[in-house]
Formats: C-alpha cells, sequence, structure tokens
C-alpha cells in the first residue's frame, strides 16, 4: 500500500487523515512505516477518507493520473 504517497498528495498530514478515517494517528504512522499491516476494515476507511477505490489504494501499477 503507498499510504504515504496518496495522502501527501491529497496535502493531508497524518492527524488530519486519521480523523477522517476515525482511525489513531499511531495507526497512520504504522501503516506508512511498514510496523502494521492495515486490516480489511482499516483499508475501507482510508479509501473513503482519500476518496479513492480499495483498489487504487492498493494498486502500485495505476497511472499516475488515476492516484490523484
Amino acid at each position: 500500500m503507498h499510504l504515504r504517497r496518496l495522502r501527501e498528495a491529497g496535502n493531508l498530514s497524518q492527524q488530519e487523515l486519521a480523523d477522517l478515517a476515525d482511525l489513531a494517528k499511531k495507526t497512520i504512522q504504522r501503516i506508512e512505516n511498514g510496523m502494521a499491516a492495515a486490516t480489511n476494515d482499516v483499508m475501507i476507511s482510508l479509501a473513503r477518507a482519500l476518496g479513492i477505490s480499495l483498489k487504487e489504494l492498493v494498486d502500485f501499477n495505476l497511472p499516475k493520473e488515476k492516484r490523484k
């Protein structure tokens, strides 16, 4: 998952994304740093918060214009 890239593309801080996804900031930090894997529920929350599909959240092969 390329969460950090997507979060930064949306000009969101970790705290802002955490608030939008109703997650703890520590959860965002751990996922971005590879210290924790996101559950399905967490991935759904993150995709909704970022305004993207689950596929876009986990697919590294999408064209750059689709990642925005």
